[in-house]
Protein backbone atom coordinates (compact mmCIF):
# COMPACT_ATOMS: atom_id res chain seq x y z
CA UNK A 1 0.00 0.00 0.00
CA UNK A 2 1.42 3.39 -0.98
CA UNK A 3 1.79 6.27 1.45
CA UNK A 4 -0.96 8.23 -0.29
CA UNK A 5 -3.55 5.46 -0.27
CA UNK A 6 -5.62 4.43 2.70
CA UNK A 7 -8.05 1.60 3.28
CA UNK A 8 -10.48 4.12 4.76
CA UNK A 9 -11.03 7.67 3.53
CA UNK A 10 -10.09 10.23 6.17
CA UNK A 11 -13.37 12.09 5.57
CA UNK A 12 -15.28 8.90 6.33
CA UNK A 13 -13.41 8.47 9.61
CA UNK A 14 -13.91 12.12 10.55
CA UNK A 15 -17.65 11.82 9.86
CA UNK A 16 -17.87 8.87 12.26
CA UNK A 17 -16.30 10.76 15.16
CA UNK A 18 -18.98 12.13 17.47
CA UNK A 19 -19.22 13.65 20.93
CA UNK A 20 -20.81 11.50 23.62
CA UNK A 21 -20.52 12.03 27.35
CA UNK A 22 -18.11 14.86 26.69
CA UNK A 23 -15.68 12.71 24.72
CA UNK A 24 -14.82 12.20 21.07
CA UNK A 25 -15.81 8.63 20.18
CA UNK A 26 -16.48 6.24 17.30
CA UNK A 27 -19.24 3.66 17.60
CA UNK A 28 -18.47 -0.05 17.43
CA UNK A 29 -20.51 -0.74 14.29
CA UNK A 30 -18.69 2.07 12.42
CA UNK A 31 -15.35 0.63 13.53
CA UNK A 32 -16.39 -2.89 12.52
CA UNK A 33 -17.35 -1.62 9.06
CA UNK A 34 -13.99 0.13 8.67
CA UNK A 35 -12.08 -2.94 9.85
CA UNK A 36 -14.09 -5.18 7.52
CA UNK A 37 -15.46 -7.42 10.32
CA UNK A 38 -18.91 -8.13 11.72
CA UNK A 39 -19.82 -5.87 14.66
CA UNK A 40 -20.28 -8.94 16.88
CA UNK A 41 -16.73 -10.11 16.02
CA UNK A 42 -15.30 -6.76 17.11
CA UNK A 43 -17.29 -6.78 20.37
CA UNK A 44 -16.34 -10.42 21.08
CA UNK A 45 -12.65 -9.57 20.61
CA UNK A 46 -13.00 -6.66 23.01
CA UNK A 47 -14.87 -8.75 25.59
CA UNK A 48 -12.14 -11.42 25.49
CA UNK A 49 -9.65 -8.67 26.35
CA UNK A 50 -11.83 -6.60 28.70
CA UNK A 51 -8.89 -5.63 30.94
CA UNK A 52 -7.44 -3.62 28.04
CA UNK A 53 -10.55 -1.41 27.84
CA UNK A 54 -11.23 0.59 30.99
CA UNK A 55 -14.23 2.94 31.10
CA UNK A 56 -12.25 5.89 29.73
CA UNK A 57 -11.33 3.81 26.64
CA UNK A 58 -14.77 2.36 25.88
CA UNK A 59 -18.35 2.40 27.17
CA UNK A 60 -21.67 0.95 26.10
CA UNK A 61 -24.41 3.37 25.11
CA UNK A 62 -27.56 3.59 27.20
CA UNK A 63 -31.00 3.03 25.66
CA UNK A 64 -31.60 6.78 25.89
CA UNK A 65 -28.32 7.69 24.14
CA UNK A 66 -28.96 5.13 21.42
CA UNK A 67 -32.50 6.42 20.92
CA UNK A 68 -31.27 10.00 20.54
CA UNK A 69 -28.58 8.96 18.05
CA UNK A 70 -31.02 6.92 15.99
CA UNK A 71 -33.45 9.83 15.84
CA UNK A 72 -30.77 12.42 14.95
CA UNK A 73 -29.10 10.54 12.14
CA UNK A 74 -30.34 7.78 9.92
CA UNK A 75 -28.18 4.92 11.10
CA UNK A 76 -30.36 1.95 10.36
CA UNK A 77 -33.09 0.94 7.98
CA UNK A 78 -36.51 0.59 9.58
CA UNK A 79 -37.84 -2.86 10.27
CA UNK A 80 -36.91 -5.79 12.43
CA UNK A 81 -33.54 -7.40 12.05
CA UNK A 82 -32.03 -4.26 10.51
CA UNK A 83 -30.27 -2.98 13.60
CA UNK A 84 -27.87 -4.32 16.19
CA UNK A 85 -29.28 -6.75 18.74
CA UNK A 86 -27.29 -5.07 21.49
CA UNK A 87 -26.51 -1.48 22.34
CA UNK A 88 -23.37 -0.34 20.54
CA UNK A 89 -20.12 0.53 22.27
CA UNK A 90 -18.36 3.87 21.96
CA UNK A 91 -14.56 3.87 21.70
CA UNK A 92 -12.46 6.89 22.64
CA UNK A 93 -9.18 7.66 20.89
CA UNK A 94 -7.34 5.55 23.46
CA UNK A 95 -9.81 2.71 22.97
CA UNK A 96 -9.27 2.79 19.22
CA UNK A 97 -5.51 2.68 19.79
CA UNK A 98 -5.97 -0.33 22.09
CA UNK A 99 -8.02 -2.09 19.39
CA UNK A 100 -4.85 -2.41 17.35
CA UNK A 101 -3.52 -4.84 19.95
CA UNK A 102 -6.75 -6.87 19.90
CA UNK A 103 -7.45 -6.85 16.16
CA UNK A 104 -4.02 -7.62 14.81
CA UNK A 105 -4.66 -7.96 11.08
CA UNK A 106 -2.80 -5.84 8.54
CA UNK A 107 -6.09 -4.11 7.65
CA UNK A 108 -6.84 -3.33 11.32
CA UNK A 109 -3.40 -1.79 11.76
CA UNK A 110 -3.79 0.45 8.67
CA UNK A 111 -7.32 1.46 9.64
CA UNK A 112 -6.16 2.28 13.18
CA UNK A 113 -3.43 4.51 11.81
CA UNK A 114 -5.98 6.47 9.77
CA UNK A 115 -8.38 6.73 12.72
CA UNK A 116 -5.67 8.01 15.06
CA UNK A 117 -4.66 10.56 12.40
CA UNK A 118 -8.29 11.72 12.19
CA UNK A 119 -8.44 12.19 15.97
CA UNK A 120 -5.19 14.18 15.83
CA UNK A 121 -6.54 16.39 13.01
CA UNK A 122 -9.73 16.97 14.99
CA UNK A 123 -7.73 17.91 18.08
CA UNK A 124 -5.69 20.31 15.94
CA UNK A 125 -8.81 21.94 14.52
CA UNK A 126 -10.28 22.36 18.00
CA UNK A 127 -7.02 23.90 19.21
CA UNK A 128 -6.92 26.32 16.27
CA UNK A 129 -10.53 27.34 17.00
CA UNK A 130 -9.58 27.97 20.62
CA UNK A 131 -6.60 30.02 19.44
CA UNK A 132 -8.86 31.99 17.09
CA UNK A 133 -11.30 32.64 19.95
CA UNK A 134 -8.43 33.98 22.09
CA UNK A 135 -7.35 36.30 19.26
CA UNK A 136 -10.90 37.62 18.84
CA UNK A 137 -11.10 38.28 22.60
CA UNK A 138 -7.81 40.19 22.43
CA UNK A 139 -9.06 42.27 19.51
CA UNK A 140 -12.26 43.10 21.39
CA UNK A 141 -10.24 44.30 24.36
CA UNK A 142 -7.97 46.30 22.08
CA UNK A 143 -10.86 47.99 20.33
CA UNK A 144 -12.61 48.67 23.64
CA UNK A 145 -9.53 50.67 24.67
CA UNK A 146 -9.47 52.57 21.37
CA UNK A 147 -13.13 53.45 21.61
CA UNK A 148 -12.70 54.60 25.21
CA UNK A 149 -11.62 58.01 23.82
CA UNK A 150 -14.85 58.26 21.82
CA UNK A 151 -16.94 57.31 24.83
CA UNK A 152 -15.14 59.89 26.97
CA UNK A 153 -15.81 62.61 24.37
CA UNK A 154 -19.49 61.65 24.36
CA UNK A 155 -19.58 61.84 28.16
CA UNK A 156 -18.04 65.32 28.03
CA UNK A 157 -20.69 66.45 25.58
CA UNK A 158 -23.43 65.03 27.79
CA UNK A 159 -22.27 66.97 30.88
CA UNK A 160 -24.63 69.76 31.91
CA UNK A 161 -23.18 73.25 31.40
CA UNK A 162 -21.47 74.94 34.33
CA UNK A 163 -23.78 77.67 35.74
CA UNK A 164 -22.71 81.22 34.89
CA UNK A 165 -20.52 80.12 32.03
CA UNK A 166 -21.94 80.82 28.61
CA UNK A 167 -20.80 79.18 25.50
CA UNK A 168 -20.79 81.23 22.38
CA UNK A 169 -23.43 80.26 19.86
CA UNK A 170 -22.82 79.92 16.17
CA UNK A 171 -19.57 80.42 14.35
CA UNK A 172 -17.08 83.14 14.91
CA UNK A 173 -15.68 84.30 11.66
CA UNK A 174 -14.09 87.53 10.60
CA UNK A 175 -16.13 89.61 8.18
CA UNK A 176 -14.54 90.11 4.82
CA UNK A 177 -13.60 93.66 3.98
CA UNK A 178 -16.30 94.54 1.45
CA UNK A 179 -14.74 97.90 0.49
CA UNK A 180 -11.68 96.26 -1.01
CA UNK A 181 -13.71 94.56 -3.73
Amino acid sequence: MSGNQSLVASERVENCIMFLRGQKVILSFHLAEMYGVEPRVLVQSVKRNRERFPKDFMFQLTNEEWGVLRSQIVILKPGSGQGPKYLPYAFTEQGVAMLSSVLNSPRAIQVNIEIIRAFVRLRGMLASHADLARKVDALEKKYDKQFAVVFEAIRQLMKPPVPGQKRPLGFLASKPNSESD
